[in-house]
């Protein structure tokens, strides 16, 4: 299936299938000519028709996701939805190269390290000349459109991506996806709860 004509970037590469210790999933390569940044798509079963799919848009976060770090929530997060997706035997999961939420790998670590000197994860981003959070989540229409996908459940405790997806004529019911705190990651889950109003 082809990508929609709009003003959108991003191009369909490649699919191959992808084992999981939870089920094989397919995934699906797409390039942001504009960003140059790859992204992927993980989809399980028949995505077709307008009964909800469950899903997830996952920004990368090689800290949590990789090397299993224990200051956020992001890799338990990431592990969880694949298995939620495999339980129900269909599903999408989106990978988006937006490390950091947003602000990308160095300049994250830059950001640890003013949190370790006291700031909390939105004052680390201020500091560095960011805003809150700089993911642009226009991004994922197209890539629901190659799939035709529409209705979603969406696997988040985050309404701005709710209000992003709403915007870009999507419509997703919030399904959540509450990680036990590590102990380590405690004040950043409740900065993101007071400052970025994530829902836990």
């Amino acid at each position: 299936m082809s990508l929609p004509n709009s003003a959108s970037t991003m191009n369909y590469v490649a699919s191959c299938a992808l084992p999981t210790p939870w089920a094989t999933f397919e995934l699906h390569a797409f390039l942001d000519n504009e960003s140059g940044k790859e992204h992927l798509a993980l989809t399980l079963g028949d995505l077709s028709g307008d009964k909800p799919v469950l899903a997830r848009l996952h920004s990368e976060c090689l800290t949590g996701d990789a090397l299993f770090s224990q200051r956020c929530d992001c890799g338990a997060q990431l592990e969880s939805a694949l298995k939620k997706i495999a339980a129900e035997g269909r599903g999408i999961l989106l990978y988006l190269r937006q490390e950091g939420r947003g602000i990308g790998l160095l300049n994250k670590i830059r950001a640890y390290k003013l949190q370790e000197n006291g700031a909390d994860t939105v004052e680390a981003n201020h500091q560095l000349g960011f805003a809150d959070d700089q993911r642009d989540y226009a991004i994922c229409a197209p890539m629901f459109a190659h799939f035709g996908v529409h209705n979603l459940k969406l696997m988040t405790n985050n309404p701005r991506k709710i209000e992003a997806l709403t915007k870009l004529g999507l419509h997703a019911e919030r399904v959540e996806l509450v990680m036990p705190s590590t102990g380590f990651n405690a004040h950043y889950l409740n900065t993101k709860a007071k400052k970025l109003g994530h829902m836990f």
